[in-house]
């Protein structure tokens, strides 16, 4: 977190005589108005390592060519994460990249995103 973040103690942590302490936070805590941003910024950092760059039009979005004719998208809203892609190889890379500094569950062939139905399709457009 790049701001200083203080917290009451919780009552059951106490130290008898020590009421009048505060915690301060290293990591931020799920709850906070800053966890997303936080987090954000973190899975961007991480993602651009991998060599995805922003989208000009939207900046939840991350692409990555790789030449001929191949490229990874990934899309983030919220906590979700979509990765999209016609390179098999890469997206396995960029799966393990996430999983080393994340903990990630992965939940197969999206199916639905945004209340948009997905179809998948081997043809190219």
């Amino acid at each position: 977190m790049e701001e200083e973040i203080y917290m009451d103690q919780h009552s059951r942590f106490v130290a008898q005589g020590e009421s009048s302490l505060v915690c301060r936070l290293h990591l931020s805590l799920y709850s906070l108005k800053q966890s997303p941003s936080a987090l954000f910024g973190k899975l961007s950092h991480i993602v651009q390592i991998f060599g995805q760059k922003h989208t000009e039009s939207n900046h939840l979005c991350f692409h990555c060519y790789v030449p001929p004719k191949k490229c990874v998208y990934l899309i983030v809203y919220v906590n979700d994460i979509v990765i999209t892609l016609n390179d098999v190889a890469k997206i396995s890379q960029l799966r393990k990249h996430l999983c080393y500094h994340f903990q990630t569950k992965g939940f197969g062939r999206l199916k639905y995103f945004l209340g948009i139905e997905v179809i998948h399709s081997k043809k190219v457009l």
